[in-house]
Protein backbone atom coordinates (compact mmCIF):
# COMPACT_ATOMS: atom_id res chain seq x y z
CA UNK A 1 0.00 0.00 0.00
CA UNK A 2 1.43 3.19 -0.70
CA UNK A 3 0.47 5.12 2.30
CA UNK A 4 1.52 2.12 4.62
CA UNK A 5 4.83 4.77 5.54
CA UNK A 6 2.77 8.03 5.74
CA UNK A 7 4.07 8.96 9.02
CA UNK A 8 7.83 9.22 7.32
CA UNK A 9 6.10 11.46 5.03
CA UNK A 10 4.98 14.10 7.64
CA UNK A 11 7.64 16.54 8.21
CA UNK A 12 8.88 16.91 11.69
CA UNK A 13 7.82 19.69 13.86
CA UNK A 14 9.81 22.71 13.27
CA UNK A 15 11.57 24.20 16.32
CA UNK A 16 9.43 27.31 15.45
CA UNK A 17 6.35 25.57 16.18
CA UNK A 18 4.54 28.12 16.92
CA UNK A 19 4.85 29.82 13.22
CA UNK A 20 1.51 30.24 11.39
CA UNK A 21 2.38 27.40 9.21
CA UNK A 22 3.01 25.04 11.87
CA UNK A 23 -0.44 25.88 13.45
CA UNK A 24 -2.36 26.08 10.29
CA UNK A 25 -0.52 22.47 9.84
CA UNK A 26 -2.39 21.12 13.07
CA UNK A 27 -5.50 22.81 12.70
CA UNK A 28 -5.39 21.02 9.13
CA UNK A 29 -4.48 17.56 10.72
CA UNK A 30 -7.33 18.01 13.18
CA UNK A 31 -9.85 18.26 10.69
CA UNK A 32 -8.77 15.41 8.05
CA UNK A 33 -8.19 13.12 11.04
CA UNK A 34 -11.51 14.02 12.95
CA UNK A 35 -13.13 13.07 9.48
CA UNK A 36 -11.61 10.00 8.87
CA UNK A 37 -12.51 8.46 12.41
CA UNK A 38 -15.69 9.07 12.14
CA UNK A 39 -15.59 7.92 8.47
CA UNK A 40 -14.96 4.95 9.91
CA UNK A 41 -18.05 4.43 11.61
CA UNK A 42 -20.69 6.16 9.68
CA UNK A 43 -21.46 2.82 7.34
CA UNK A 44 -22.35 0.90 10.27
CA UNK A 45 -24.18 4.18 11.71
CA UNK A 46 -26.21 4.50 8.26
CA UNK A 47 -27.12 0.87 8.49
CA UNK A 48 -28.97 1.32 11.78
CA UNK A 49 -30.37 4.50 10.23
CA UNK A 50 -28.44 7.02 12.40
CA UNK A 51 -26.10 9.61 12.37
CA UNK A 52 -23.11 11.17 14.25
CA UNK A 53 -24.93 12.97 16.81
CA UNK A 54 -26.89 9.65 17.92
CA UNK A 55 -23.32 7.46 18.69
CA UNK A 56 -22.32 10.43 20.14
CA UNK A 57 -24.88 9.71 22.96
CA UNK A 58 -24.85 6.32 22.62
CA UNK A 59 -21.04 6.63 23.50
CA UNK A 60 -21.16 8.56 26.32
CA UNK A 61 -24.23 6.63 28.15
CA UNK A 62 -22.54 3.12 27.37
CA UNK A 63 -19.82 4.71 29.40
CA UNK A 64 -22.16 6.19 31.95
CA UNK A 65 -25.43 4.50 32.74
CA UNK A 66 -27.92 6.52 34.16
CA UNK A 67 -26.43 9.50 32.92
CA UNK A 68 -29.14 12.44 33.45
CA UNK A 69 -29.70 14.33 30.12
CA UNK A 70 -28.27 17.29 31.82
CA UNK A 71 -24.71 15.72 32.69
CA UNK A 72 -25.40 14.97 29.01
CA UNK A 73 -26.25 17.76 27.09
CA UNK A 74 -22.73 19.42 29.26
CA UNK A 75 -20.50 16.50 28.00
CA UNK A 76 -22.04 17.48 24.31
CA UNK A 77 -22.24 20.87 23.86
CA UNK A 78 -25.36 20.72 22.37
CA UNK A 79 -28.69 22.61 22.62
CA UNK A 80 -31.39 21.21 24.30
CA UNK A 81 -33.63 20.56 21.63
CA UNK A 82 -31.13 18.94 19.70
CA UNK A 83 -30.74 16.53 22.33
CA UNK A 84 -34.25 16.63 22.50
CA UNK A 85 -34.55 15.20 19.09
CA UNK A 86 -31.37 12.46 19.24
CA UNK A 87 -33.32 10.60 22.62
CA UNK A 88 -36.89 10.68 21.38
CA UNK A 89 -35.05 8.67 18.15
CA UNK A 90 -33.13 6.49 20.04
CA UNK A 91 -36.14 5.88 22.46
CA UNK A 92 -38.52 5.21 19.48
CA UNK A 93 -35.81 2.66 18.06
CA UNK A 94 -35.70 0.87 21.04
CA UNK A 95 -31.94 1.75 21.48
CA UNK A 96 -32.72 4.10 24.91
CA UNK A 97 -34.89 4.50 28.02
CA UNK A 98 -35.04 6.85 30.20
CA UNK A 99 -36.33 6.97 34.39
CA UNK A 100 -36.52 8.92 36.91
CA UNK A 101 -33.21 10.07 38.66
CA UNK A 102 -32.48 7.98 41.59
CA UNK A 103 -31.61 11.22 43.78
CA UNK A 104 -33.99 13.69 41.89
CA UNK A 105 -36.90 12.05 40.48
CA UNK A 106 -37.40 15.76 37.87
CA UNK A 107 -34.27 14.52 36.44
CA UNK A 108 -33.81 11.51 33.74
CA UNK A 109 -31.13 8.89 33.60
CA UNK A 110 -30.47 7.59 30.07
CA UNK A 111 -29.45 4.11 29.69
CA UNK A 112 -29.19 1.81 26.46
CA UNK A 113 -31.14 -1.23 25.73
CA UNK A 114 -29.51 -4.62 24.36
CA UNK A 115 -29.91 -2.76 21.03
CA UNK A 116 -28.21 0.27 21.50
CA UNK A 117 -25.21 -1.02 23.03
CA UNK A 118 -25.01 -3.50 20.43
CA UNK A 119 -24.87 -0.44 18.03
CA UNK A 120 -22.65 1.27 20.10
CA UNK A 121 -20.19 -1.63 20.63
CA UNK A 122 -20.20 -2.28 16.58
CA UNK A 123 -19.48 0.85 15.64
CA UNK A 124 -17.35 1.21 18.70
CA UNK A 125 -15.13 -1.16 17.23
CA UNK A 126 -14.74 0.31 14.29
CA UNK A 127 -13.86 3.83 15.67
CA UNK A 128 -11.66 1.84 17.95
CA UNK A 129 -9.39 -0.71 14.62
CA UNK A 130 -9.21 3.16 13.24
CA UNK A 131 -7.51 4.40 16.40
CA UNK A 132 -5.71 1.45 16.84
CA UNK A 133 -4.29 1.54 13.71
CA UNK A 134 -3.31 5.37 13.38
CA UNK A 135 -1.56 4.63 17.50
CA UNK A 136 0.47 2.12 15.99
CA UNK A 137 1.68 3.79 13.25
CA UNK A 138 2.93 6.59 15.12
CA UNK A 139 4.05 5.00 18.72
CA UNK A 140 3.91 5.58 22.50
CA UNK A 141 5.72 8.95 22.17
CA UNK A 142 3.62 10.33 19.54
CA UNK A 143 0.25 9.26 21.24
CA UNK A 144 1.36 10.86 24.50
CA UNK A 145 2.22 14.25 22.85
CA UNK A 146 -1.37 13.49 20.94
CA UNK A 147 -3.60 13.62 24.28
CA UNK A 148 -1.42 16.52 25.63
CA UNK A 149 -2.20 18.23 22.84
CA UNK A 150 -5.47 17.79 23.04
CA UNK A 151 -5.52 18.17 26.61
CA UNK A 152 -4.78 21.57 26.39
CA UNK A 153 -6.98 22.64 23.75
CA UNK A 154 -9.78 21.84 26.67
CA UNK A 155 -10.66 24.13 29.30
CA UNK A 156 -10.21 23.03 32.74
CA UNK A 157 -14.08 21.96 32.82
CA UNK A 158 -14.15 19.93 29.65
CA UNK A 159 -10.22 18.34 31.45
CA UNK A 160 -12.28 17.28 34.30
CA UNK A 161 -14.89 15.67 32.83
CA UNK A 162 -12.43 13.40 30.96
CA UNK A 163 -10.76 13.01 33.46
CA UNK A 164 -14.22 11.16 35.21
CA UNK A 165 -15.33 9.29 32.12
CA UNK A 166 -12.15 7.35 32.99
CA UNK A 167 -12.52 6.83 36.22
CA UNK A 168 -16.15 5.46 35.86
CA UNK A 169 -15.50 2.92 33.33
Amino acid sequence: MADENFLSQVPAASALFLREEEVRRGIEFLFFGHGALWRAGDARLAENGLGRAHYRALYFIARQPGLTISDLLALLGITKQSLGRVIKDLEAREMLVTRPGNRDRRQKELRLTPAGRAVEAAVFGQLRDAMSRAYTHAGQAAVTGFWQVNEALMSPRERQRVARLGSES
